[in-house]
Parts: structure tokens; C-alpha cells; sequence
């Protein structure tokens, strides 16, 4: 990937790394204890703040379950709890097009909302509209990827520290002579800013401590261009050859396991993914997939959302704690970002994560052939 699109976050990332290994836990369970709605929260806005307001939700594909099921909603949600229900959401949803994204973008503009929150389908292609809303006067967030252009915010996660946590999880799978294990690492879009960041954490962990025969960058995410790296993977490996694999998503991560299996792999190599999907939390309760990467959607939609009203109602997104680091893009320095933990998910802590967050229950997990899996490991409602 050309290293130009590649963000520089700035924030004392050493003590950061730290801190969010041995708190996610705990951090991912604030809402619960109210601390979301302490920062920017309901109570925050003063009774003469606009509360007209109209958020337009830009998301870049229904390919990723999380957008659809629950970023969308969360946002609409948020918005409309710190509005006293009169704020709205307009949605739209680019189905891995930047071009269908870019009209999406335009029409927003055009119809004048309030502000616009953006999960870009290519960060650099979006800069034009970014530039068109900033000349119209709109707000812009970038969220989940960072866009070029003079965005006003961005919300996500340390994606560095994904791809380590996604790396050192692979290390200590492989254990003991781990540096004559052959891993092949399938990683994202190439366009994604969050990609060369997942790898490069990634190969931080991975580098002289594996053998890595074959890495890739995957279109558009997809899991069909994931199984076709896969299949030639196991063609030039040997299925029984590869160790492990890298996936830097759930998608992904599917498609590689159902082409070992076509391979006639019984005995799965420790497979990686991120974003907790269902299918993917299942597929771990199972073992045919080791991780998953847990990111808070709660945490990250509803600080996408605080930032949006706040923009709006025209209050300080860093002096209400919404934004307490920066980011630098290829085009703009000093971003206020909104930086969410993360954690590996793992069959030790589906109950302390995904349960306890109320992803999903205990029923959503463990349907039919998932019921006995999920006893053996304690899973139960």
C-alpha cells in the first residue's frame, strides 16, 4: 500500500498500548456504568441548544454485518436520545461503491444537513466531498476510517493495536517453535487507511518470530477475493503446510476456513479475524476459528454521534472529552480523534465481552449444532 494514505496517530502510543491490553475489558463495560453519557451525554446540552437537527450517516458496504445491524441503528439511537428525539438520522449505505458514495455524499450536501459522519468506501476518493462540505459549512466526522480532507473529527480505534493484538494472539498460538511456522496473512483493502495500520501492528508481533510464505491485500474486503488467495495459498503452501493464517477481518476469515476445510484440513490452523460478527463468534464457540478482534460498537457509534450533536449545537469537542487524542491524514495534521479500546475475543471471555455488552445472548451463540460447543466451554444462559 502506498504509505501516503497510511494516518500517523499521535498520543503517547507506547503508554496507550499498554494501557488498553490490560484495561479493555473493563473499558468496553463503561456503558453500562453510565460513563458514555457522562462525556457529552444527555444531560450535557443546555435547554436552548438546537435540537433540529439532521446527521447524515454515510457507511460503505453491507458486506461488513456490524454497519447495518449495529452501527446504523446505534447512531439513529444516540441521536435521537440526545435530541430529545427530535434530531434525525438520514442513512445511506454505498455498497462498496465510492462513486455511489460520492452521490450519496453530494446529496447530503445538497439538502443541507447539519453534519455529516462518513465511513469511507476510499479514503483518499472521498476528499472532493469532504472539501464541497466544508465550503458549504457542514461538519464532517470521519468514522471507523480516516478520510482525507478537512475533516473536523475522527472516531475509531487504535487500528496499530489491532493487528498486534491480532499478531501476538497468533504467536502465542503457535507456541513453541513458532519461527518455522509458515503463515499466510490475508489483509484488507488496500484503499483502507486502517489497513496498512492493522498490517503493520500485525508484522510488528509476526516478524522474525513466524515464517510468513504469503501475504495479499483483499479487494474491497471481500470473501470471495480472500477464498481465491486462499485456494492459491494452498495450492503453493500445501493445506498441510500452513500453520496459520493471518485474516484481518471476520469476512475474510470465513472464507479461509471453509477453503481448508475444502482442502481436506480436519485438524484448522489458528485462523485471526476482527469485528465479533456472529458467524465468526459461533465459528470460535466451535474452534474453527481462534480470535476475533472485539471493537465496541456501543462506544465507537455513540461517540460518533456526541461529536456530531456537539458539532452542531457548536460546543467543544475536546473541552467535553470527546476527543482527547489527534491524528494526522495524508492531507490534514492535528485531527481530533476519538480513539475506542479494543480486545482480543477468544472462547475465554465471550461472556465478559460480547455477552455482557449485550451483542448478542447466550441464545443468539449458541443455536443448535453450537449448543453442546458451548456447554464444553461454560457458555450458558
Amino acid at each position: 500500500m502506498n504509505p501516503r494514505t497510511t494516518p500517523r496517530t499521535r498520543a503517547a502510543s507506547p503508554r496507550r498500548s499498554a494501557l488498553l491490553l490490560t484495561a479493555g475489558l473493563s473499558a468496553l463495560s463503561l456503558t453500562a456504568c453510565g460513563v458514555v453519557d457522562a462525556v457529552g451525554g444527555d444531560g450535557a446540552a443546555s435547554p436552548d441548544r438546537d435540537y433540529d437537527i439532521t446527521v447524515g450517516l454515510l457507511l460503505p458496504d453491507k458486506d461488513t454485518a456490524r454497519f447495518e445491524k449495529f452501527d446504523h441503528p446505534l447512531i439513529e439511537s444516540r441521536v435521537a436520545s440526545l435530541t430529545n428525539e427530535q434530531g434525525r438520522v438520514v442513512y445511506a449505505n454505498a455498497e462498496g461503491s465510492e462513486d455511489k458514495q460520492s452521490e450519496q455524499f453530494q446529496r447530503m450536501i445538497a439538502d443541507e444537513v447539519d453534519v455529516i459522519v462518513v465511513d469511507a468506501v476510499d479514503s483518499k476518493a472521498v476528499a472532493p466531498d469532504v472539501e464541497k462540505a466544508k465550503e458549504a459549512d457542514i461538519p464532517v466526522i470521519a468514522y471507523d476510517r480516516l478520510a482525507e480532507g478537512p475533516v473536523d473529527a475522527y472516531v475509531s480505534h487504535d487500528n496499530e493495536l489491532v493487528g498486534q493484538v491480532q499478531g501476538r494472539a497468533l504467536v502465542n498460538a503457535l507456541g513453541e517453535g513458532a519461527e518455522n511456522s509458515k503463515v499466510v496473512m490475508l489483509n484488507g483493502e488496500p484503499a483502507d487507511p486502517n489497513t496498512a495500520l492493522f498490517r503493520k501492528g500485525a508484522l510488528g508481533e509476526l516478524d522474525g518470530k513466524v515464517d510468513i510464505v504469503k501475504s495479499y491485500d483483499t479487494g474491497k474486503w471481500l470473501p470471495e477475493a480472500a477464498a481465491e488467495h486462499m485456494r492459491e495459498a494452498v495450492k503453493e503452501v500445501g493445506a498441510g503446510n500452513i500453520a496459520a493464517v493471518y485474516s484481518a477481518n471476520d469476512g475474510m476469515a470465513g472464507a479461509v476456513i471453509e477453503v481448508l476445510q475444502d482442502a481436506g484440513v480436519t485438524d484448522l490452523p489458528p485462523v485471526t479475524g476482527q469485528d465479533a460478527d456472529l458467524a465468526a463468534v459461533r465459528r470460535i464457540v466451535s474452534g474453527t476459528q481462534y480470535m476475533t478482534v472485539y471493537k465496541s460498537f456501543l462506544l465507537e457509534a455513540t461517540g460518533a454521534a456526541d461529536m456530531a450533536v456537539a458539532k452542531v449545537q457548536e460546543r467543544s469537542i475536546q473541552f467535553d472529552a470527546l476527543a482527547r487524542d489527534v491524528v494526522d491524514s495524508p492531507t490534514h495534521k492535528d485531527i481530533p480523534a476519538m480513539l475506542v479500546p479494543v480486545v482480543a475475543l477468544t472462547k475465554e471471555n465471550i461472556e465478559a465481552t460480547v455477552v455482557q455488552d449485550g451483542v448478542y445472548t447466550v441464545e443468539d451463540i449458541c443455536t443448535g449444532k453450537y449448543a453442546a460447543d458451548c456447554a464444553e466451554i461454560g457458555l450458558t444462559s
